[in-house]
């Protein structure tokens, strides 16, 4: 095989590659599945010189390549070995019979605790059936004594492992927990023999020792730090303080072994630290020691340290006793004050203290690393688990499951931290397995084998196309992921409420609760009272989870404009949703959904009304994607689905309403906490008023043709008017249309017609039918002669009528029809019949002129409501909508002809585009846009808050100030009010929008 095609097979070096199989004895054609396995490997160059070193050292080199050729497992693993792990190939060249321990039936199962424990004990040559301590024995197999069998055993149990591992055969759970258990067993074995180095030290005490940490929580790496606490009790007749002193030389003894260095080289340190009062409290202490100290001196972080806390060796009975005593104080610590601040603030300065060169390298401690899973864990363990044991679990991944299963933690939240979790402890294995060396930092891509390094390890996670740069992408994406998430759960401001609760006690008092509501301002503390009982009283999950909301949630009722109406609002959405899991558990995990909930009821009756008529469109608060206007394309797959799924008529288009409602519910929710801006309100307004008469019309055609038993004889088109049309509808508008015809090739004229009328009336009947969705009205007053004229005319009609008859009024009306329904070529042709009478050629002409202006005269003057102050009406007040709309209306009857870009129906794109072609001034163009923006927000907000239409803001000092708090003004030190500076910027915007437009509406 050349060095060619080795390179292509992933070798970085294919002339050595040849070199070293040819000194090795490995025969690219005889062995071809050895080479192909070694070009497969994390690293293939690195795997080939390992198993080089291999046959060098090997009695029988031809054994282990026929083992190789024969056995796919053995192949599969020990390759894998060599091409991810300088340390263990070193092994195996110190111990070169010691590839036999990666096949057969042993190599590929997972050894059992008790297992690993005798087969250690065995080692050090203890008797593991002993029923006191076991001691090891004087002698081993071993000439350089038991603590180097003890690392050489080891080892060869790590090499099993990792050739499961590597190979995909063991899970990180059962990883983590084997070396956790082969923690423990080393350390149980080198107890035995420092109580045969101790023997009258060892007959004094007894000695139990905990593991903490990742040894504790059975999820250790493969180089950690072994965490533990020792606790001891003196044999009987002896005295506390000789007992303490002879556990103490034992303990250290114990700690020793593990850390010494021999050519077999380290296993790991054994750490202390996290003992009662640290590294300057006594290595060990009796269980009331422990006891006393945590009850009275025990800070917050050593709690959430014993959260994994587990005895794993020593006398099993003492470690049972302590157990059985500390972790009652271990979920009870949540109590204390500050918990959840101390908590936190030990994260940030965690992360602080990274040094700022290996921050972005960083993937345990950095932000988006494995602490911020393990921190956002344990804080919602420690939290919750005091009511519920379910979540007492000293196993990250083991306690995610619980947290997400009793409904602590969202499905989709626990399982992105879970892959994270398992993404960055599997990256993290394979650092360490390299040298089996203690890091947490990834290869640095700028040093001299960084990018090399970053290969190998992107390999052996299976990137194989671009090894560099998938990983680091994978990487930070899960970074990333693990930043949010962290921050959503970790800063939870409800975690608070729930940490501060007295054990045992309800966490809403309706004594507390009456004395606060006066103090926050409801006007009906007696009935916010009642609201609260109904929501608190009985011993249900539900109850139990609004005795948590309702603290916080009060203050944010309190915040709205209409702090009663919100709670009884709550109280309204609740008891229809209560019984369903996710809507509480919403509340409690996502805290901004319950804080815009409290605020949006307590501001908006037309949402309220919306939302109990679907309460489960809660749920759109959580995200602001959710908010954003749906595209017409896809309203209209929704709406055509609910035709599919309906037989009738009447049920089909009562799905759609539904599907307007829920549309007409998001729009509001946008607007209200201002997601989306005014122009936007209209189009999505539109867009689903039009996907609706669509679908409407669509039924309506199928319903007719089935009663008249035959094919319709006519093509209805819908065109949209007015606000309609202009794509500029507000919340309370009807929809302005007139319907166009044409009979089809060969159809009677009169019946076509008929049919025609018979399509409207059951498109009309099927859109205001009554229910509980808002009807669609449909208007159709701006058809040619009004409310005498025809319902519906065909192309002809209309081109004759507005031939002979068409009065200046109509030719403004028409600049905003649109077809928006229906068949669109019979659109197409209205559009072309009437775009000569909106566009007229040459502008419009002096006597049109004159008429426009006495109809904009004789409207102020006629239509205004009688008592209406013209300054604040924002439809016909001076300054208002109308203003602004006839001003861009006479701009397009003047100058359409010659610029196609004011041939649109909405009045802002008009403006703009005067503003552009130089017919406007761009201060003036400003001003006008000003005006009829805040106009059309305060009509909109004036429905919003009331629940019914108007266009005058309301008399009513309270009215008035909810519509203020609605649109975001506040009350503050300003002398007048929030009610005072929105109807000053009001009137201030519509005063000088008034002075543009008699300026240019009436300049010749």
């Amino acid at each position: 095989m050349t060095a060619g095609a080795l390179a292509r097979r992933g070798f970085g070096d294919g002339t050595r590659a040849v070199r070293l199989m040819a000194e090795s004895g490995l025969d690219p054609g005889r062995h071809r599945a050895v080479v192909d396995e070694l070009g497969a490997a994390p690293d293939p160059d690195q795997a080939l010189l390992g198993l080089a070193r291999q046959l060098e050292c090997c009695a029988d080199p031809e054994e282990l390549l026929e083992a190789l050729c024969a056995d796919p497992d053995l192949r599969a693993r020990l390759v894998k070995i060599l091409g991810a792990s300088t340390a263990l190939t070193d092994h195996l060249v110190r111990h070169p019979g010691d590839w036999r321990e990666l096949r057969g039936v042993d190599a590929a199962r997972a050894p059992g605790p008790a297992e690993l424990r005798a087969g250690m004990l065995h080692t050090v040559g203890a008797d593991p059936n002993a029923n006191t301590a076991p001691v090891a024995a004087e002698k081993v197999d071993d000439p350089d004594g038991p603590a180097h069998a003890l690392r050489v055993a080891y080892h060869r149990r790590v090499l099993r492992l990792a050739g499961r591992d590597l190979t995909g055969s063991a899970d990180l759970e059962s990883v983590g927990a084997e070396l956790a258990d082969l923690a423990a067993a080393v350390l149980e074995a080198a107890l035995a023999v420092a109580r045969a180095e101790e023997p009258d030290q060892a007959a004094l005490c007894r000695l139990a020792v905990i593991g903490m940490g990742k040894c504790g929580g059975r999820e250790l790496n493969y180089v950690s730090d072994v965490d533990v606490v020792f606790v001891a009790e003196p044999a009987d007749g002896v005295e506390d303080d000789q007992a303490m002193r002879a556990a103490a030389r034992l303990a250290a003894a114990m700690m020793r072994i593990p850390g010494e260095t021999d050519r077999e080289g380290t296993l790991w340190q054994v750490d202390a630290a996290l003992r009662p009062e640290g590294k300057n409290g006594p290595l060990v202490r009796p269980l009331s020691g422990h006891v006393a100290y945590y009850r009275r001196w025990a800070k917050t972080w050593e709690f959430q340290a014993l959260l994994k806390a587990r005895p794993i060796a020593g006398d099993a009975e003492l470690g049972a006793a302590y157990a059985e005593q500390i972790e009652p104080m271990v979920w009870r610590a949540s109590g204390r004050d500050n918990f959840v601040d101390d908590v936190q603030s030990m994260r940030r300065r965690v992360v602080a203290h990274i040094p700022a060169a290996e921050s972005e390298r960083e993937i345990k401690l950095s932000r988006g690393g494995l602490r911020d899973i393990e921190f956002s864990v344990q804080l919602l363990q420690l939290v919750h688990g005091r009511s519920d044991p379910a979540l007492r679990s000293g196993n990250t991944l083991a306690a995610l499951e619980a947290l997400s299963a009793k409904g602590y933690v969202g499905r989709d939240d626990a399982s992105g931290l879970s892959e994270a979790y398992r993404f960055l402890r599997r990256v993290e294995h394979l650092l360490q397995l390299s040298r089996l060396r203690r890091t947490h930092l990834l290869p640095d891509p700028d040093s001299p084998d960084g990018a090399e390094q970053l290969r190998r390890l992107g390999r052996a996670l299976g990137y194989t196309a671009n090894p560099v740069t998938d990983f680091t992408a994978a990487w930070r994406r899960v970074a990333g992921d693990v930043r949010r998430l962290h921050e959503k759960l970790f800063y939870r401001p409800l975690l608070h409420a729930v940490a501060r609760l007295p054990e045992g006690e309800a966490r809403l008092t309706l004594e507390q609760a009456g004395d606060r509501l006066s103090a926050l301002g409801f006007t009906d503390p007696a009935g916010a009272l009642r609201h609260l009982e109904a929501l608190t009283s009985g011993v249900s999950r539900r109850a139990s989870i609004q005795r948590t909301l309702l603290p916080v949630m009060l203050g944010w009722f309190a915040d709205a404009p209409d702090p009663d109406a919100g709670l009884l609002a709550f109280r309204q959405v609740s008891e229809a949703l209560g019984s369903t899991p996710w809507y509480l558990r919403l509340l409690r995990d996502d805290v901004r959904v319950a804080e815009r909930m409290a605020w949006l009821l307590g501001t908006s009756r037309y949402v309220t009304e919306l939302l109990l008529r679907a309460p489960e469109a809660v749920g759109v608060l959580s995200d602001d994607a959710d908010l954003a206007p749906r595209s017409p394309r896809a309203l209209t797959a929704e709406a055509d689905s609910a035709l599919r799924r309906h037989d009738s008529a009447e049920n089909a288009v009562a799905a759609v309403r539904a599907l307007r409602r829920r549309e007409l519910l998001r729009t509001a929710l946008a607007d209200l906490l201002e997601v989306s801006p005014v122009d936007e309100v209209g189009d999505a307004l539109t867009t689903i008023s039009a996907v609706t008469i669509e679908a409407a019309l669509r039924a309506a055609r199928a319903q007719v043709a089935r009663q008249r038993g035959e094919e319709l004889q006519t093509r209805l088109c819908v065109v949209a008017m007015g606000r309609f049309g202009g794509r500029e509808l507000t919340y309370a508008s009807d929809a302005d249309v007139v319907f166009v015809h044409e009979p089809v090739p060969g159809a009677d004229a009169v019946a076509a017609t008929e049919t025609a009328d018979a399509l409207v009336r059951e498109l009309r009947r099927l859109l205001e039918m009554p229910a509980v969705d808002p009807p669609l009205h449909l208007d159709a007053d701006l058809r040619p002669e009004g409310r005498s004229g025809a319902m519906v005319r065909t192309l002809d009609s209309y081109a004759a009528y507005y031939r002979r008859w068409s009065s200046p009024w109509e030719s403004q009306a028409l600049l905003r029809a649109c077809p928006i329904a229906g068949d669109m070529e019979v659109g197409a042709r209205f559009t072309e019949i009437i775009d000569p009478l909106r566009y007229p050629e040459g502008g419009v002409h002096d006597k049109a002129l004159r008429e426009i202006r006495r109809l904009k005269a004789r409207m102020e003057a006629e239509r205004l409501p009688r008592g209406a102050d013209p300054t604040l009406h924002t439809k016909l007040g001076r300054g208002g909508l109308s203003d602004v709309e006839w001003v861009a209306q006479l701009l397009q009857l003047r100058h359409a002809h010659e610029i196609p870009e004011l041939r649109t129906t909405g009045t802002l794109s008009v403006l703009q585009t005067a503003v552009s072609r130089g017919l406007l001034d761009a201060e003036d163009g400003a001003t006008l846009e000003a005006a009829w923006r805040l106009a059309a927000r305060v009509r909109g907000a004036i429905m919003l808050v009331r629940g019914k239409p108007a266009d005058s803001v309301p008399k009513s000092l309270r009215d008035q100030a909810i519509l203020a708090g609605a649109l975001g003004y506040r009350d503050d030190d300003e002398e007048e009010g929030a009610v005072g500076r929105l109807i000053q910027d009001y009137r201030q915007a519509t005063r000088r929008a008034r002075t543009v437009m008699e300026r240019v509406f009436y300049d010749d």
